[in-house]
């Protein structure tokens, strides 16, 4: 199945404790079914310090579940579907249904 969430791609959190806030995903990972967003589901952890790292409580971003993540419309930047479609050049891009925009490229 193509994949309608991708590393890059502006989402906004529709459920759960940060819903209505919007990020950029750093990871996907398609068979856990989560991402990473940056700036949304922050956790705060304790950390060992090491040769490396200051130790302390530190806050990093936690996955969350793909379902709910929709695409940001690129034109407007509310919550949008996904849709496809095969250019005239023959390459499959990702349209956001909202508003007939093409979300890459």
């Amino acid at each position: 199945m193509a994949a309608k969430i991708k590393k890059g791609d502006r989402v906004v959190v529709l459920a759960g404790r940060d819903k209505g806030k919007s990020g950029e995903v750093s990871k996907v990972m398609p068979k856990e079914g989560r991402a990473l967003v940056n700036g949304v589901n922050t956790v705060q952890r304790h950390q060992r310090q090491t040769a490396q790292t200051e130790g302390g409580i530190i806050a990093k971003a936690a996955p969350i579940d793909l379902s709910n993540l929709a695409i940001a419309d690129p034109k407007d930047g509310k919550p949008t579907r996904v849709g496809f479609r095969i250019n005239d050049d023959g390459t499959k891009v990702r349209i956001a249904k909202r508003s007939g925009e093409v979300i890459d490229g």
